[in-house]
């Protein structure tokens, strides 16, 4: 009898361990479509944010640091006043310099004047030409003395002509005792103090412009040689934020140590960046083969068993699990290289408790 029942017992026992699960309707899950898209297979290389314009704005003219502007963080403009060097003694040399131009001046005028006498007499005496009044030896007085006071004239001229230059000197002079920034940007050293003697080309402050960033990498020479300027790559950064970037230029140097070659690369790096840092680290992904098709998956839909890959696929409305043979990443999404074709629908959520032949719904 005990013999009997005790099949009776199991079956009953596996009917309802299933019962919950076949009372239940469709899983709910959400899918996404097999496709067929371009890779080209990448080679990560490290590279580094810098900057366009960078480096030390220097003091033209020696003098004592009367004030500095600005401080390590500030931004500043194109032509912002970033220090003063005492000009004191250049406004003295300048007053000096208007007053030997208004000398100069009044020496040419009063040498003009005397061209102006000298042609006068030798016309009197080039007049009397042909009367018993005329003299030979005069007229020939007359035509040196006016070459006399024509070559004074042009000496005064020319004087005065000094003098306008030397003004404009003391007035250019005047304008550099005020250091200002040669482009907009953020000041990152300060290097002068008030107080502090400067000569001609010493350091100022040193400023980066930050809104002419681009990316710098030093690639290897195997890499750099299909680098041609335009090709498009993207950039990575620690936190996952990537943008698209493109070669600006291969600088034609190569290290010997290393064999690589700096590679430049421009991109909009958009606002949702945030600020970008000189030497902030970036991966760059460079193309190592010619771009071909391939068929991909979403990554989120591979299942991952010991005997290997395998997705669920969903046709008529049911879960078909089936085996996959994958290739390389593809951003988000994994090169399937056999087991599915390209419009095929597969789940990407709800496909871990999943069981083959299971109704879905999406």
């Amino acid at each position: 009898m005990s013999f009997c029942i005790a099949p009776l017992a199991l079956v009953v026992l596996i009917a309802s361990a299933f019962a919950p699960a076949l009372a239940q309707g469709p899983a709910p899950v959400r899918v996404d479509d097999v496709i067929s898209e371009p890779m080209r297979q990448t080679a990560p290389v490290l590279g580094r944010i810098v900057a366009r314009r960078h480096g030390v704005v220097a003091a033209e003219i020696a003098g004592v640091i009367d004030a500095v502007h600005v401080d390590v963080g500030d931004r500043v403009e194109e032509g912002g006043l970033l220090a003063e060097i005492d000009d004191a003694w250049l406004v003295l040399a300048l007053r000096l310099r208007e007053s030997e131009l208004a000398e100069a001046g009044a020496n040419a005028g009063r040498e003009e004047a005397g061209v102006t006498m000298a042609r006068h007499a030798l016309a009197r005496i080039e007049g009397l030409s042909g009367t018993p009044s005329y003299s030979g030896a005069r007229f020939e007085d007359a035509e040196e003395e006016l070459r006399r006071a024509e070559a004074a004239s042009a000496a005064a001229v020319a004087r005065r002509a000094r003098a306008e230059a030397e003004l404009e000197v003391a007035k250019l002079e005047i304008e550099r005792a005020r250091v200002r920034a040669p482009y907009a940007g953020v000041v990152v050293e300060r290097h002068a103090q008030p107080g502090a003697y400067l000569s001609a080309g010493s350091p100022v402050v040193t400023l980066i412009d930050d809104t002419t960033m681009e990316i710098e990498a030093d690639v290897p020479a195997e890499l750099a040689l299909r680098a041609a300027p335009g090709a498009k790559v993207r950039a990575e950064w620690a936190g996952g934020v990537e943008v698209s970037a493109r070669v600006r230029a291969v600088v034609p140097e190569e290290n010997p140590l290393t064999r690589t070659r700096a590679v430049r690369f421009s991109a909009d790096f958009g606002a949702g960046r945030g600020a970008l840092a000189s030497g902030e680290s970036v991966t760059l992904h460079l193309p190592v083969a010619d771009e071909r098709m391939v068929t991909t998956v979403h990554k989120d839909a591979v299942v991952h068993q010991p005997d290997g890959a395998t997705v669920f696929v969903v046709t008529d409305g049911a879960a078909e699990s089936r085996p996959i043979r994958t290739g390389l990443a593809v951003g988000e999404r994994i090169e399937v290289v056999a087991g599915l074709e390209p419009g095929e629908t597969v789940v990407v959520r709800g496909n871990e408790r999943l069981r083959p032949g299971q109704k879905v719904s999406f």
